[in-house]
């Protein structure tokens, strides 16, 4: 499968909605980046954003809420945040 902009963000942002979890995220980087086939015009891209990912559970390189704002805007994505009242 070709790792492309859309296939890196969604993983950030599913991560980020609590879908898929820290470790199910840094083993997704960790195949991504074995994986030969990156689109070609954002290769440079992709291998930095996802490898960065795959270090992320490692206590040095942890992500923070900055890492992921950069990532995702350099993917194409901007975050908007919205917050509601907790539901009882």
């Amino acid at each position: 499968m070709k790792i492309t902009r859309q296939i890196a963000a969604k993983k950030l942002i599913d991560y980020l909605q609590h879908l898929i979890s820290l470790k199910e995220l840094v083993d997704w980087a960790e195949w991504a980046m074995m994986e030969p086939e990156f689109e070609e015009k954002d290769s440079e891209l992709l291998r930095e954003v996802i490898g960065y990912l795959g270090l992320a559970d490692v206590k040095a390189f942890g992500l923070t809420w900055d890492d992921f704002e950069k990532f995702l805007f350099r993917l194409g994505y901007q975050i908007k945040i919205s917050i509601n009242p907790k539901v009882s």
